[in-house]
């Protein structure tokens, strides 16, 4: 395979995590009896760019399907992290009613809203039909498509330049990372700024955050790889920040010309990751056998608690949770089911595990001994939600980055 920025050829396998079938593809009652696609999951390094991505089996128009199942206004802190965002880049770059704003995966409006009750205009690009039909349910005007270059261009010929484009958790989404970049070079109004935040894979590989990796994150990303990525599209990076999202992410800010001076956090990130090794193979060597050992630990004490009689549930049906139970091959016999405040997916079943997604009620109802928190950088929001389930003596279980039972 050739490397998706710079065609490099990509000999460095950093992980393998064998097969699974796509982590969003719930599946129906009806699709129960059906087969189910099962792709290889790898992960790559290019040693020219840094870059490291997956290797190419699935494409992204089956992944990111008409019925896409995730909505980012389920979680509280982070339509918290999201308000929050919208207040310090109104405050930093003065956006007001003559501004434009667009964010690229607008998803469900979770962002958007709060760009809206601030008066400010914008609108969102988000491809999937069931997370952009809420979004326009909050009268957020959304265009459907997947973005790149060519809708780039087009959008700016119609006079629909911004002067914020925010991508949140997309850039790993993209098969063609080179075409997406350009396509905010386009979009962009010559002062604008972009900004993309996404997990920093210095803590994917030090914090063995290795259930991150699926098929949906093309690329796993370092600000190493991604300011070599923004500067051969057209894009300059000029400021930085370390946020705690999602296990641990970048905010990368970048522009078209030289509107905005350089902070001093760049040379800070790249000295960093430098520093740690980022930028050769030695970095990732370890990085299989961490997740086997989180895989064995996990594996040993659901069997432990099977032998003890312990009834055993997961609390969010998350993409990180499916690559998880599809390495270790846990099935329903060690995890009956998992509760979910999605109504998208209450009602259908996991990817490859095949467990039931249930609602709150039918936790209460069955009060499992254990219960597996997946989205484990929601810890504190999920265990101040399930505070009620010290009723019955439940105690919580955490796999990332290793086991936990409190």
């Amino acid at each position: 395979m050739k490397c998706r920025h710079c065609s490099s050829q990509l000999d460095v396998a950093c992980l393998d995590l064998g097969t699974a079938p796509p982590s969003n593809s719930y599946l129906t009652q009806a699709q129960l009896s059906l087969p189910e696609s099962y792709f290889p999951l790898r992960l790559l390094l290019c040693e020219s760019c840094f870059l490291v991505q997956t290797e190419d089996f699935a494409q992204r128009e089956s992944l990111f399907t008409e019925d896409y199942a995730y909505f980012s206004s389920y979680s509280s802190s982070w339509l918290a992290h999201a308000q929050t965002y919208v207040q310090a880049m109104q405050e930093r770059f003065s956006l007001n009613a003559e501004s434009l704003v667009v964010e690229i995966a607008a998803n469900d409006g979770y962002l958007l809203q709060y760009v809206r009750a601030r008066g400010i205009p914008c609108y969102g690009i988000e491809p999937t039909t069931s997370t952009a039909a809420v979004a326009k349910q909050r009268g957020i005007e959304i265009i459907e498509e997947f973005f790149g270059e060519a809708l780039g261009s087009h959008l700016r010929e119609q006079g629909k330049q911004a002067d914020l484009i925010a991508a949140n958790n997309v850039l790993a989404h993209v098969p063609d990372i080179n075409d997406f970049v350009r396509g905010f070079a386009c979009l962009l109004k010559p002062t604008g700024v972009a900004t993309f935040e996404f997990p920093h894979l210095l803590n994917m590989v030090q914090l063995n955050q290795f259930d991150t990796a699926y098929h949906e994150h093309y690329s796993y990303l370092s600000l190493t790889a991604v300011k070599k990525i923004f500067e051969a599209n057209g894009l300059r990076v000029f400021d930085v920040e370390q946020l705690n999202t999602h296990g641990g992410s970048l905010r990368v800010y970048a522009q078209t010309g030289t509107h905005h001076t350089m902070s001093e956090r760049v040379a800070d990130c790249l000295e960093q990751e430098k520093k740690a090794g980022m930028l050769g193979r030695d970095f990732y060597l370890g990085f299989q056998s961490n997740a086997e050992r989180a895989k064995y630990a996990l594996l040993e004490q659901l069997i432990q608690f099977k032998r003890d009689g312990l009834t055993v549930a997961a609390y969010g049906a998350a993409a990180k949770g499916n690559t998880f139970l599809n390495f270790a091959g846990i099935r329903t016999d060690l995890m009956q089911f998992v509760v979910d405040k999605n109504p998208q997916k209450q009602g259908k079943y996991l990817p490859g595990s095949r467990a039931p997604i249930v609602d709150i009620a039918h936790l209460k109802q069955q009060r499992p001994d254990r219960i597996i928190i997946f989205p484990w950088n929601l810890e504190r929001e999920i265990t101040q939600e399930l505070s009620f389930v010290r009723e019955w003596g439940a105690q919580f279980v955490i796999a990332i980055p290793q086991l936990r039972i409190f």
